[in-house]
């Protein structure tokens, strides 16, 4: 039964009645490290009973790559014999193995074979140089290294400086190593259309828990050095339960009852637009759908016809990553040309997105809910979500918490500030890893009694919805004022011609710095640099009013993680200080 008031039930009822005792998202408290945390009750408690509920769902379709399909028992025979060789190579728990892939059918095999052995596996960005490749095997000292044929070449000459590696294993090369130490991953599980052959396997007996050392993941490096996260295996299965528990609420928050399930239901799939080797692709999208029986159908490269083409052929259900993609989609001329009519979910975090982006996508997929979050690496992924009619009615909001996590908001000093204040955003839940790999200041500096100081700078409404304002270290400072970029951001992307636009500093010899937009405009759209800077000045103060407007062909460039890379626009304005 529908009402039709909104909400029918607040966000602290919704959360209690989901949590209840006996509830399938019941929560208990335990103590980690010495903190008390909230904890989902009912999670799996590490990755091995992630990787034996996906061997339930047997012959059902998990991998999708091209013309490449991998069912769900044949990704677990290519896991365990995997697992096997390595623990013949003497991989054992708490060595490092390295993951250096795309995404192929071959990277979650290692991740879950390294898991199994109670191994800390450190996915590396598959987009840095050989260089950067060197700096994350030599820090986090890494035994084995799994990896593709590309990058495996983009490692010559590095491999030499790697003296803790002792096997690397090789997949989709078309060029033998000279390294000693390399072996085809091939000879070890064989292609993906032969997994399905192998033998049964024996699941390692390694004896795991849920505080137990589980992966190494960098941050996104837009500054300095990568940090490596070092997360448990608590920490990344918590994202299940998180997956989940956002699509009950908004049924409750809507006054409907959350349907039973139901195992006669079409499968669930999703079209991967993000990278294995971050913490979103890894632990929200990966670890779930494998438990939960989804496939996951991976793209070589993103092209948004090409994705369109994947949905109406793989009936995806859900799909995103970041606002671009979902834009792109949209704008397309070709859009209707194909059926679309599939997808339930269109959803995306990593960076910030315009509130008429909500909008176009119930128009776009009138059977769709639009979907965002919040998270980073050092919450492995998921800290709030946001969906369905509760996003339409915030579009500026990431959303709640989810229930086992906690917000809070402060000044300089750690002291909290009143509600609805702008401060610096902390979170505490059982998804915070323990620390940085090998850095004790920093870990100090940023984790404190179960707390991550996350440098964003927030506010939170009365209802508990998080509003992400900007990076502290990005925030401007124009003559004493400051100048919160997602907000100029967000004044751009009101314009109907804008579909990305980042505002970053240009230096200013008396005011210290000023803000700059660069901007991409929808195809076919047209508007002038004087044009945006009178849009932006119809909404906000005049010192916040971008003092220039350049214009950029494509989407803005991101790392792999959503994220714009506002250190290469800001050459763009290197020799323009006032």
């Amino acid at each position: 039964m529908t009402t039709t008031a909104w909400p029918a039930m607040s966000i602290d009822a919704a959360h209690a009645a989901l949590t209840a005792t006996g509830a399938p998202f019941e929560m208990e408290t335990l103590t980690i490290r010495g903190v008390p945390t909230r904890t989902w009750k009912n999670a799996p408690p590490t990755l091995r009973e992630v990787f034996l509920a996906g061997r339930t769902h047997a012959d059902r379709v998990f991998l999708v790559h091209e013309d490449e399909r991998v069912t769900f028992e044949a990704f677990a025979r290519a896991t365990l014999a995997l697992a096997a060789q390595l623990a013949a190579d003497g991989v054992a728990k708490g060595d490092r193995v390295a993951i250096v892939m795309r995404n192929i059918p071959e990277w979650p095999v290692a991740f879950f074979a390294a898991e199994l052995l109670g191994a800390i596996v450190t996915p590396l960005n598959a987009w840095w140089t050989g260089a950067e490749l060197e700096y994350g095997l030599t820090d986090s000292g890494a035994k084995t290294l799994v990896i593709d044929g590309e990058r495996l070449a983009r490692m010559t000459g590095h491999l030499a400086n790697c003296p803790d590696l002792m096997r690397i294993y090789v997949t989709r090369a078309t060029e033998a190593a000279a390294d000693p130490r390399v072996t085809a991953l091939d000879a070890v599980i064989g292609t993906t259309d032969s997994w399905a052959a192998l033998p049964v396997g024996t699941l390692p007996a390694v004896d795991l828990h849920p505080e137990d050392d589980a992966t190494i993941f960098y941050t996104s490096g837009t500054t300095g050095k990568p940090k490596g996260a070092l997360g448990t295996h608590r920490n990344i299965v918590s994202n299940i339960m998180a997956s989940g528990i956002s699509a009950a609420r908004s049924y409750l928050r809507r006054g409907e009852m959350p349907p039973a399930p139901d195992p006669a239901a079409p499968q669930k799939s999703t079209l991967l637009s993000v990278p294995f080797f971050h913490a979103t692709g890894s632990h929200a999208i990966m670890c779930p759908a494998l438990f939960a029986g989804a496939k996951l159908v991976m793209m070589r490269k993103w092209d948004p016809e090409r994705a369109m083409q994947l949905i109406e052929r793989e009936r995806i259900s859900s799909c995103g990553g970041v606002p671009t993609i979902a834009w792109q989609i949209i704008e397309h001329p070709a859009r209707r040309n194909y059926d679309l009519s599939s997808l339930e979910s269109v959803a995306y975090g990593g960076a910030p997105s315009a509130p008429e982006l909500v909008r176009q996508i119930k128009l776009a997929f009138p059977a769709s809910q639009p979907g965002n979050g919040w998270g980073m690496t050092e919450t492995s992924a998921t800290f709030t979500h946001h969906m369905a009619e509760d996003y339409q009615h915030r579009p500026d909001s990431c959303g709640p918490a989810v229930p086992v996590c906690e917000l809070k908001v402060t000044d300089p000093d750690g002291n909290i500030v009143p509600q609805g204040t702008v401060g610096e955003l902390w979170g505490k839940g059982p998804n915070v890893v323990k620390e940085y790999w090998r850095k004790p200041g920093p870990t100090a500096e940023t984790f404190v009694d179960g707390w991550v100081r996350t440098g964003d700078l927030a506010r939170i409404d009365e209802e508990g919805f998080a509003f992400i304002i900007d990076r502290a270290k990005d925030m401007l400072i124009r003559g004493g004022e400051n100048i919160y970029c997602v907000e100029v951001e967000n004044a751009l992307y009101d314009h109907p011609a804008v579909m990305d636009a980042a505002i970053v500093a240009r230096p200013h010899h008396s005011l210290g710095e000023e803000p700059a937009a660069v901007v991409t405009l929808r195809p076919g759209a047209t508007a002038n640099e004087a044009e945006l800077r009178a849009h932006v000045a119809e909404r906000l103060a005049a010192f916040k009013v971008p003092v220039e407007v350049r214009f950029w062909d494509g989407p803005l460039p991101r790392n792999a993680n959503g994220k714009i890379l506002k250190s290469d626009l800001k050459k763009l304005f290197a020799g323009t200080a006032a």
